[in-house]
């Protein structure tokens, strides 16, 4: 029960923080485009922001781990999950042609160096990755719908 308060506590504490940080910032709006004290205050909200952004993803991940690492079967399951999506991945690099596609304006990205045969290659894996798994999406629920009729 204490850690349930100390960490109630703390989010309370941010919430207020955050609307703090969020009434200064309209309290301090203007027309004025280079008022410093504007500025200010969204350099501000925003550095909060990206804190609040960077704390949530170490304590998500942290938290993920410890789970992973005293639950064997959660352990299991992640690993076959990655196995899986390395499986898609490498189907879908497999499937994917490294070749520049031809169309209206390519040779300006050919040319500044912003498409490459492995940019080409990256981006078509990409995009059979995620034809790969609306594919099996689509499998997974037309499964489902017929199983349970049978049910």
């Amino acid at each position: 029960m204490k850690s349930e308060k100390v960490l109630s506590i703390l989010l309370w504490v941010l919430l207020a923080v955050s609307a703090i940080l969020v009434v200064s910032l309209m309290m301090n709006l203007s027309d004025d485009k280079a008022d410093s004290t504007m500025g200010a205050w969204i350099n501000t909200n925003l550095t909060w922001s990206y804190l609040l952004l960077g704390a949530g993803t170490i304590v998500a991940v942290v938290f993920a781990l410890i789970h992973t690492f005293t639950d064997k079967a959660a352990a299991k399951k992640g690993l076959v999950a990655l196995v899986f999506a390395g499986v898609v991945l490498g189907l879908a690099y497999v499937i994917a042609s490294g070749s520049i596609p031809e169309f209206y304006g390519v040779d300006k990205y050919v040319a500044d160096g912003s498409l490459t045969t492995t940019i080409s290659k990256w981006i078509g894996t990409t995009l059979y990755a995620t034809y790969i798994l609306l594919f099996l999406a689509i499998v997974a629920i037309a499964v489902s719908a017929v199983s349970r009729i049978f049910k």
